[in-house]
């Protein structure tokens, strides 16, 4: 059965694949538009769900399986030519270091005001000022899965409280306390940092909107790590200029990148980073073993054992 691995040389690789699977052709492209050229008669597409396009399973017409290796899969939703037959797996699971890392990153440097302190860095100017610590403080966690499992273990070690917000759950390891989507509010009003989880879907569009961001403290400040449409984002630019919470870490944008004057670009309480929560400098071996166990289950008929299984 011809395999078809597409990725730009940061996630896996191809010749391991090869060698877990000698048996079948392999065959490898760094994006969509070098598959094109040799995917016609592959019946599997092992892939970053985002860098799918409509046209390269168009091109696909013995397409049975897309192997996702990113969590997020809802760049497939979109695709008019994908087969509703086709059975679709995702990452998910694999995330939880990278993006916690990210978590912290963002909630140590707006504490800390590290931003002001590399700016004084480069003008050469000595300035100190007490430094607010996570210790004792408490983080909000909107959507309760793998990656936030992960994370509130590493809260709890740094000495946060942990609260969570999900409609799935009543109780989780690490969490202090979970509250339904419906006391959201509630919830957001006690954090003092709220990380944003969910994936996107019509229920969490503009989850977090101008009531939530209000219900904040003026000192609270919001991480997003999920989909950009999950924050109204014009909601939260007003909020920060109006100086109603203390910041915001953004990993994901309604539109990406940002056009050039989006105000938070400029905001001294904003921190940007270029959508790299999910990256990592050992990406290959966190999802190779995923990638050959929920291929092989595939190859030999048992689609029941695979792991993430979203269709099919």
């Amino acid at each position: 059965m011809p395999i078809m691995v597409m990725d730009r040389g940061l996630h896996i690789d191809a010749g391991e694949v090869r060698k877990a699977f000698p048996q079948e052709t392999v065959r490898d492209a760094r994006d969509a538009a070098e598959a094109l050229g040799v995917c016609a008669d592959c019946e599997v597409l092992v892939a970053m769900a985002h860098d799918v396009t409509d046209e390269l399973v168009g091109a696909m017409p013995r397409l049975k399986y897309i192997c996702a290796m990113s969590a997020g899969t809802d760049r497939l939703d979109t695709l008019k030519n994908l087969k509703a037959d086709v059975r679709i797996t995702s990452g998910r699971g694999i995330h939880g270091p990278q993006m916690s890392e990210l978590a912290f990153l963002g909630m140590i440097a707006l504490s800390r005001e590290f931003p002001r302190m590399q700016q004084n860095q480069r003008a050469r100017r000595w300035e100190r000022w007490p430094q607010k610590l996570l210790f004792g403080k408490t983080v909000l966690l909107v959507g309760i899965g793998p990656i936030a499992e992960e994370l509130a273990l590493r809260c709890e070690a740094f000495g946060l409280r942990v609260l969570g917000v999900s409609d799935a759950r009543k109780e989780a390891p690490h969490f202090a306390a979970l509250y339904p989507r419906s006391r959201l509010k509630e919830a957001a009003a006690l954090a003092d940092f709220m990380i944003v989880l969910v994936p996107l879907s019509d229920k969490t569009r503009h989850m977090i909107d101008a009531e939530v961001l209000a219900a904040m403290k003026p000192t609270g400040i919001i991480v997003n790590l999920a989909r950009g449409p999950v924050i109204d984002e014009q909601a939260l630019i007003k909020a920060l200029q109006e100086k109603r919470i203390g910041g915001a870490a953004l990993d994901v944008f309604e539109t990406e990148p940002p056009v050039e004057d989006n105000p938070l670009w400029d905001m001294p309480n904003v921190i940007i980073t270029p959508r790299i929560g999910g990256m990592s400098d050992v990406y290959a071996q966190q999802v190779l073993p995923l990638v050959v166990h929920n291929l092989r289950c595939f190859l030999d008929g048992r689609p029941s054992e695979m792991k993430n299984i979203l269709r099919g």
